[in-house]
């Protein structure tokens, strides 16, 4: 067996704390920039490419991000970055009420800690983290000055964007089956860690671009080891709360909304 593939294979197959045995630091920060696809379906077909162009500089702050991931051998924060909207000159409330919060991970024990703001409350939502059925690929690219590995699963779509909110969630009909997301993420083993952006995590090396439906995540900026010590603290204000039932406040909030603006207009 060659030397080279000998490598690959131990990496993968090796936990963290045998991969780096000499490695006693490891810290940095990396930058992400976002894009989403934007889908206007049956709505779109009607209207104008200038209309079109219209809605997407409208909707740029929500389809174009930019977030930072700060972290060290186990623990990692994911902050987005605030952006002042184009047209109104202040920043998306609406949007803001079902985008992702500040967000803890700590790989050791697998726990999540997120803040999150529903219409002026503050919650902390702790939970497990996300696992991942990782399946290696043999394919190859180079993301900046680092060789990645090709990684894919499926996850369902609401264990992704627990934290957004759709209409379609009120409905009381039982769904035929549990949508599901694809993912495809790269990373690298010249980073041994096993963090990503977002909720995404688990791999051999760490993960510098990651695709989940119609949104891209992309690594533009990575410092490892910095002179400034880095600080990690999970967000620590908020009424503490489960995943579940999160999602089960907001549904029940949306739906009171929902009614009242009904009788406004009987």
């Amino acid at each position: 067996m060659k030397p080279f593939f000998l490598f690959l294979i131990l990496t993968m197959v090796l936990p963290l704390n045998e991969f780096t045995p000499l490695q006693t630091k490891i810290e940095g920060k990396a930058t992400y920039y976002t894009k989403t696809k934007m889908e206007l379906g049956s709505w779109g077909a009607r209207m104008s490419e200038a209309q079109k162009k219209q809605v997407q500089e409208r909707l740029k702050n929500r389809l174009e991000k930019t977030y930072h991931l700060t972290f060290n051998r186990y623990e990692s924060l994911f902050v987005e970055e605030d952006k002042i909207d184009a047209l109104s000159g202040a920043t998306d409330s609406w949007g803001s009420n079902f985008s992702r919060g500040h967000q803890y991970k700590n790989l050791k024990d697998s726990t999540l800690v997120q803040s999150q703001e529903f219409y002026g409350k503050r919650f902390l939502v702790k939970d497990q983290l996300l696992p991942f059925q990782w399946i290696l690929q043999s394919e190859t690219k180079q993301i900046g000055n680092y060789l990645c590995f090709k990684a894919v699963t499926t996850v369902p779509t609401r264990a992704l964007n627990w934290f957004d909110f759709s209409w379609n969630d009120l409905s009381d009909k039982p769904a035929d089956e549990i949508s599901m997301t694809p993912v495809e993420a790269w990373y690298t083993l010249q980073i041994p860690l096993n963090h990503g952006p977002a909720e995404f995590w688990g791999l051999p090396g760490f993960i510098l671009e990651v695709s989940a439906g119609n949104t891209t995540m992309l690594c533009s900026e990575i410092i490892l080891n910095p002179k400034e010590p880095i600080a990690i603290n999970p967000p620590d204000k908020g009424e503490p709360i489960s995943i579940e039932n999160y999602r089960g406040t907001v549904k029940d909030k949306m739906s009171e909304m929902r009614n009242s603006y009904g009788r406004r207009r009987n």
